[in-house]
C-alpha cells in the first residue's frame, strides 16, 4: 500500500484518522500501532514476522544496554550484538541473492558447483526501519536517551506507518518524547493536511508524468537513443526522483503532524547547490546525517589522518550506495559521489569557490546527472551505453516523431513546473507577500491565506483525478 493509491487515500487513511481521534488518549499509541502493523501487513503477512523479530530483539538489547550502562565493556558488547543482528536481518533479505549471484560467478571460473538460492522476498521499507532500530540502540548506548520501557512504544517507533516505507529516517532521540507526550491541535492537523496534499501533488502531477518520459527513453537502444533523447531522459529522471522522493517525504511529514508528530525536513532544494558537499546537506537529509552521525563519526570523522578521512568518506558513500539497493550500479553511484566529495575535501572546494557561480552550479548538475544514470539504469553495461549516448555528437538527429513518442503536453508542463519548483521560488514569493502585507491580518488573508486555500483545493482536485484515472503509479523505493 502506497500513499498515492486509492485504497490508502479513500480507505485506510480516513479509517485510521477516525479511529485514532475517537480513541481515548491512553490508547492512542496502541491504536496507531495496530494500524501501522496492518499497513505493513498489507503487502504480505510474512513481512510482519520480520518486523516483529526486529522489534523484540531491539527492545531486549536496548534494555540490557541501559541496565549495564555503567559497565562500558558490557554496553559495547551488547550494542555490537544489536548492530550485527540488525545488519544480518537486512543482509539476509536484501543482499542474499546479490551476494550469492556474485559468488557463483567466481565459483563458475573454478568449476565448483554454484549456490542454489531461491529469490528472497524483500520486505518493504526494511532499510528504513532497520536504520531506525540501529539508531535506537546506539542512542541508548551513547546515553543520549534511556531505553524504552514499553515494548509497545518501541514497536510504534519502528513500525510507524507515515515514514515506514519511504522515509524520512526518524532517529529515536528526535521523537522519544513525542511517543509518550505529544500534543494535538486543529492547526497542526490542518498544516499536516496541507503538507500531505503538496506531497501528493508533487508525486502525481510532476513525478509520475516525468517518470513515464524517463522510462520510455531508458528502454531505447542503439540509434533509437539519440543524444537529445538521452539528455531529455536523464533530465526527466533527475526531476522525477526529486519530486517523487520529496513528495513522499512531504506526505510522511504531513501524516506525522496529523497524528501529533513533528519529523525533521528531508529535502532543501538540493539542485540549487554549487558543490556536492552542499548537495548532500540538502538531499535526503535524514540519510546523510544518519551516516554522518552513526558511521562517519564512529570511524573517526575528521579527527584522523588525512588519508583516513578520504577513506572514511569513500567507505561511507559506498555504503550509502549499497543501502539503496543490491546492485553494482548503486555501489558505483556511491563510489562516484564519494570520489568527488573526497576531492572537494582535499582542496577542490577552495578552487570551486573562486569560480563563477553558474560554473559551480553547472559542475554540480553534471556530476549529479552522471550519477543518476548509474542509479536509474538496470545494469552497469546499460549505464555505460547511456552515458555514451549522452556524449555522442554523431547521433544528434532526432525526428519530431521520436520526440512525440516520449513527450506529451502533460510531461512538458511537468518539466516546466518541475524546473521552477526545484528552486526556492515559492518561499521567496511567500516572503515577498508577507512583506507587502506587513502585520495587516486582512491583507495577509487576501494575499496569502485565501489564494493558498484555493491552490490547495485545486491541487487536491487534480491529484485525485490523476489517482483515479492513471494506471502509471510506480513505487521507486521498492529496492530500498
Amino acid at each position: 500500500m502506497v500513499f498515492s493509491s486509492p485504497i490508502f487515500l479513500f480507505g485506510f487513511l480516513p479509517i485510521v484518522l477516525l479511529a485514532y481521534y475517537l480513541s481515548p488518549r491512553v490508547i492512542k499509541n496502541i491504536t496507531l500501532l495496530i494500524f501501522s502493523l496492518m499497513f505493513y501487513t498489507w503487502g504480505e503477512v510474512f513481512y510482519l514476522i520480520v518486523m516483529i523479530v526486529s522489534i523484540i530483539s531491539n527492545y531486549f538489547i536496548g534494555r540490557v544496554i541501559f541496565k549495564y550502562h555503567e559497565i562500558p565493556q558490557c554496553r559495547k558488547l551488547w550494542v555490537t550484538i544489536g548492530i550485527i543482528i540488525n545488519l544480518m536481518l537486512l543482509i539476509s533479505f536484501k543482499y542474499a541473492n546479490f551476494i550469492a549471484d556474485n559468488i557463483n560467478i567466481v565459483l563458475s571460473q573454478v568449476n565448483i558447483s554454484s549456490i542454489d538460492l531461491n529469490p528472497v522476498h524483500l520486505p518493504l521499507g526494511i532499510s528504513f526501519f532497520t536504520f531506525q532500530a540501529i539508531s535506537y540502540i546506539v542512542d541508548v548506548y551513547r546515553k543520549e536517551v534511556p531505553s524504552q520501557k514499553s515494548i509497545f512504544n518501541l514497536a510504534l517507533y519502528i513500525s510507524l506507518f507515515p515514514q515506514l516505507i519511504a522515509g524520512p529516517i526518524v532517529r529515536y532521540h528526535d521523537v522519544s518524547q513525542q511517543i509518550t507526550n505529544r500534543s494535538h491541535s486543529f492547526e497542526l492537523f490542518a498544516i499536516g493536511v496541507q503538507r500531505f496534499i503538496y506531497g501528493l501533488a508533487k508525486k502525481m502531477l510532476i513525478a509520475n508524468p516525468l517518470g513515464e518520459v524517463a522510462d520510455s527513453i531508458f528502454i531505447l537502444s542503439g540509434n533509437d537513443l539519440t543524444m537529445p533523447l538521452a539528455w531529455i531522459g536523464i533530465l526527466a529522471y533527475t526531476l522525477q526522483i526529486f519530486f517523487d522522493f520529496s513528495g513522499y517525504s512531504d506526505m510522511a511529514i504531513g501524516l506525522g503532524r496529523m497524528f501529533g508528530f513533528r519529523f525533521h525536513e528531508n529535502f532543501n532544494y538540493p539542485y540549487i547547490s554549487t558543490s556536492l558537499r552542499e548537495f548532500w546537506r540538502r538531499w535526503h537529509i535524514s540519510l546523510s546525517t544518519w551516516f554522518r552521525d552513526y558511521v562517519y563519526i564512529s570511524l573517526g570523522g575528521n579527527r584522523v589522518s588525512t588519508i583516513r578521512v578520504y577513506m572514511n568518506l569513500l567507505l561511507v558513500f559506498i555504503l550509502t550506495g549499497f543501502w539503496h539497493g543490491a546492485s553494482w550500479n548503486f555501489l558505483i553511484w556511491g563510489l562516484f559521489h564519494g570520489i568527488f566529495l573526497a576531492s572537494e575535501h582535499a582542496g577542490f572546494s577552495t578552487i570551486l569557490k573562486k569560480m563563477w557561480k553558474p560554473v559551480q552550479h553547472a559542475y554540480l548538475l553534471i556530476v549529479v546527472f552522471i550519477g543518476w544514470v548509474f542509479f536509474r539504469a538496470d545494469s552497469l553495461p546499460l549505464a555505460i551505453t547511456y552515458l555514451k549516448s549522452m556524449t555522442d555528437f554523431n547521433n544528434l538527429q532526432t525526428t519530431w516523431l521520436q520526440f512525440a513518442q516520449v513527450l506529451s503536453y502533460e510531461s512538458i508542463y511537468a518539466f516546466l513546473i518541475g524546473v521552477i519548483l526545484s528552486t526556492p521560488v515559492y518561499p521567496h514569493f511567500k516572503k515577498y507577500l508577507e512583506y507587502l502585507s506587513g502585520k495587516n491580518t486582512t491583507k495577509i488573508s487576501l494575499l496569502i491565506d485565501l489564494p493558498r486555500l484555493v491552490l490547495i483545493l485545486f491541487l487536491l482536485f487534480l491529484s485525485m483525478l490523476k489517482v483515479a484515472s492513471s494506471t502509471y503509479n510506480p513505487f521507486i523505493y521498492f529496492r530500498f
